[in-house]
C-alpha cells in the first residue's frame, strides 16, 4: 500500500503502531488543551505553548520512524497530519462532555489523568535513559535543559497574566 516492496513486516507493523501511538497521544493532548481552556484562558494558553514546544520535535521524530519503516516522503506527511485528528476528537471529548453541574466537575478528572500521562511517559522514556548515561556533561547538560524548560514556563506564566 504505502510501504515499498523490500520492506519486511516487522519495520511495516512498528509504522503502524507509532501511527496508533501518535494519535491516542494526540487525543490526550486535544484533552488536556481543552480542558485547560475551560479553567482560564491563561492556563488554557500555557497548555498550548507547552504541548506545542514538545510536539514540534516529537513529530519530527515520528515522521523519521514513517520514513524508516518505509512509507514514502508524501505517505509519510499525510499519515502524520492524519494523527493530528485525534487531538481534534479529544478536544471535542472534553468539551462535549462538560458537566450539566459546571466546568469544574469536567476538569476534576480531566486534567490530572493528562497530566498523569504525560508524567508517567516521561518518566517511563527519559528517566531510565538518565540513570543510565555515564558522562557526567551529558548529564548536566539535560537538567540545565530541564531546568530551562520550566524557568521558560514560568516566563510564560507571568506573562500572560
Amino acid at each position: 500500500m504505502f510501504l515499498s516492496s523490500e520492506e519486511d513486516g516487522t519495520s511495516q507493523v512498528s509504522g503502524y503502531l507509532n501511527l496508533l501511538a501518535n494519535t491516542i497521544d494526540n487525543f490526550t493532548h486535544g484533552l488536556a488543551v481543552a480542558a485547560s481552556f475551560l479553567v482560564s484562558k491563561k492556563i488554557g494558553l500555557l497548555t498550548t505553548m507547552a504541548i506545542l514546544l514538545h510536539e514540534i520535535p516529537h513529530e519530527v521524530g515520528d515522521f523519521a520512524i514513517l520514513l524508516r519503516a518505509g512509507f514514502d516522503r508524501w505517505s509519510a506527511a499525510k499519515l502524520q497530519l492524519s494523527t493530528a485528528l485525534g487531538g481534534l476528537l479529544g478536544a471535542c471529548f472534553a468539551i462535549c462532555t462538560q458537566s450539566p453541574k459546571g466546568v469544574e466537575e469536567t476538569v476534576a478528572w480531566m486534567l490530572p489523568f493528562t497530566s498523569g500521562g504525560f508524567l508517567y511517559i516521561a518518566l517511563v522514556n527519559v528517566l531510565p535513559d538518565l540513570l543510565e548515561e555515564n558522562d557526567p556533561w551529558h548529564s548536566l547538560q539535560q537538567l540545565l535543559l530541564l531546568g530551562s524548560g520550566i524557568v521558560l514556563m514560568a516566563l510564560l506564566s507571568l506573562c500572560t497574566e
